[in-house]
């Protein structure tokens, strides 16, 4: 009897218990609050596989759907450990934490697919004058993506013309496979080649001279871009400090002096204003971000 009252005692299997009860309470009571987390990591779910597959990485999405779940069960249990004894504290910071887990990861791989369009554009100067040189020589569209998938092989624009060559194989005019590349990568540079490339195919016209002329544009844009970035670093980075000071602080404050830190998080007038001090700091963090953000 000793064992068994020891076992079900123990902080781990006590926690379980606990959120399984208050899982089934909250399935009950309030259907709504569980309606909006199985929504958002639906659609968080939805947007991983939908990048992942944009990237044409090969990954079995059962094996996707597992990381993601036990990822955000981990994180959410390792909060829920950090506030242990409080378990209304450990319970509502574990949710949360489960639920930042999975739009953390969305986050992260629309990052990802960002920085791989981004290699799309800045690889566009080059493929586009390799198209250029073909055409001029009188190949064709397709010959010459290909020229571009030999010089660039590996690169992310290299693979987008793989992909759209592919599907001209299997039957895909090449407008439409062009159309579907601009719709994975919503970039103005790549519009504006699909666009030409497009009409000029429908209405004939030199093209050699149009690829030239986009892909000096784009060289120019790039500049600019480049000179922008440069004069905005300075304010991107202090938006991070200013964001990321007041966690730091709270932590360095519960190493130090974990008694008054509990203040914060150990009492409702605490939570409110940790909850205030979280909502100003994602307020000025996004103000910042917008301020040392300039589109061209």
């Amino acid at each position: 009897m000793d064992a068994i009252k020891s076992f079900f005692l123990h902080p781990l299997v006590l926690s379980l218990v606990v959120g399984a009860l208050v899982f089934v309470f909250f399935y009950i009571r309030f259907p709504g609050i569980l309606r909006f987390f199985k929504e958002k990591t639906l659609n968080s779910q939805k947007e991983v596989l939908k990048i992942i597959d944009m990237m044409m990485l090969k990954a079995p999405e059962e094996k996707v759907v597992l990381w993601l779940w036990a990822l955000g069960l981990g994180f959410g249990f390792l909060v829920f450990l950090a506030c242990w004894p409080n378990l209304v504290l450990g319970l509502g910071l574990g949710a949360v934490g489960f639920l930042c887990s999975w739009i953390g990861v969305q986050q992260f791989m629309r990052t990802v697919w960002e920085r791989r369009a981004s290699q799309v554009v800045n690889q566009m100067v080059e493929g586009l004058v390799i198209m250029t040189n073909g055409v001029k020589v009188g190949l064709s569209i397709t010959q010459s993506m290909e020229r571009v998938i030999k010089n660039m092989k590996g690169g992310a624009l290299a693979q987008e013309f793989q992909l759209i060559l592919n599907k001209t194989h299997l039957g895909m005019s090449v407008e439409e496979a062009f159309n579907e590349m601009e719709k994975r990568i919503n970039r103005p540079d790549v519009t504006m080649m699909v666009v030409a490339i497009n009409i000029l195919k429908e209405t004939g016209g030199n093209i050699a001279e149009t690829l030239s002329v986009i892909s000096e544009t784009i060289r120019e844009r790039q500049k600019v871009e480049n000179k922008i970035k440069a004069l905005t670093a300075q304010g991107t980075m202090q938006a991070m400090i200013v964001s990321a000071a007041p966690f730091l602080m709270l932590l360095m404050m519960f190493i130090t002096d974990k008694q008054k830190a509990q203040l914060m998080l150990g009492t409702p007038l605490g939570w409110i204003a940790l909850l205030i001090i979280i909502v100003l700091i994602i307020t000025g963090g996004i103000m910042m971000k917008k301020i040392v953000t300039i589109k061209v």
